[in-house]
């Protein structure tokens, strides 16, 4: 595989746009910006037609999904697909998957199965064709980061902090790619940046398996509790001056991440579009640009 780099882009399927000229623009935008991949976010279709796009219009930007949701996605067309990428695009292609927010048995019309159970029957059996060192796991627990050394190229952590980066190494070993998600607001007002964070975070804090984690790191169940304790939000995103938002991206890197998904807030929270100014702001704060 090709060269992760330090910093790539965390970017929602979403919000990109349904102009196919459009993505190939944007997508050379963040190349030429110097971020070294785009990682699609927000369970991205089991097709990969996004991602493949994406590599399309680009010449050496690495892609990853981050993650193909295993409970919505079929597992041999998902395969198919990452087959059909990696012929035409080979060693640019990360395909991520994860149990992202498992739905009850009954939603799904399925007896009962355990996440990392899923997990596992699909990289050992659809997936199995897909190469161990292109494939990679949303992974939090001690269990799933276990899974993503044994059976994966790497580990793609959500929404945690530093030190959880620092205890997923260890987990890991060296040989094991750590590529966490860091969220970011670009400006110094803090009611405005807390405000954004909280709109973009709230969901999150009635979601168990987030929740479980993050109170190992220093929360507690009030930081937790409604829309979030300022607590919480400043460990979760990294707002202020640029020192203070690279500091934060960087933190992960000084606990043993190889490259940080920086995903891009803004006042309102989630950008409804692709914030591209943001992202040329945030290329000169991370130092990409001198």
């Amino acid at each position: 595989m090709n060269d992760l780099g330090r910093y790539g882009l965390w970017v929602p399927q979403r919000i990109w746009p349904d102009d196919p000229d459009a993505v190939a623009e944007a997508a050379r935008e963040v190349e030429g910006l110097g971020f070294s991949a785009i990682w699609v976010g927000g369970s991205p279709d089991d097709d990969l037609a996004l991602a493949e796009a994406i590599l399309g219009a680009t010449g050496s930007l690495m892609v990853g999904t981050s993650i193909v949701d295993i409970w919505t996605s079929d597992g041999d067309r998902l395969a198919a697909s990452h087959a059909r990428i990696r012929d035409r695009f080979p060693g640019r292609f990360y395909l991520g998957i994860g149990s992202g927010h498992a739905p009850t048995a009954e939603s799904r019309g399925q007896s009962y199965t355990k996440p990392l159970s899923r997990l596992r029957e699909l990289l050992v059996g659809p997936l199995a064709s897909v190469p161990v060192d292109e494939r990679m796991i949303a992974a939090l627990g001690p269990k799933t980061l276990e899974t993503a050394a044994e059976l994966t190229a790497g580990a793609l952590p959500y929404l945690m902090p530093p030190a959880h980066t620092e205890q997923a190494r260890r987990i890991l070993g060296d040989a094991t790619l750590l590529v966490p998600e860091q969220k970011v607001f670009l400006g110094t007002d803090a009611a405005a940046a807390r405000a954004g964070a909280r709109r973009a975070l709230k969901m999150y804090l009635g979601l168990p398996n987030y929740t479980r984690q993050l109170a190992k790191f220093g929360l507690d169940e009030s930081d937790l509790a409604g829309d979030g304790s300022d607590r919480f939000i400043d460990s979760a995103v990294a707002w202020g001056d640029a020192a203070a938002v690279r500091a934060g991206v960087d933190a992960h890197l000084a606990a043993g991440a190889d490259h940080v998904a920086v995903q891009v807030l803004v006042a309102d929270g989630m950008p409804p579009s692709l914030p591209r100014d943001e992202w040329r702001q945030l290329a000169g704060v991370l130092g990409l640009m001198s």
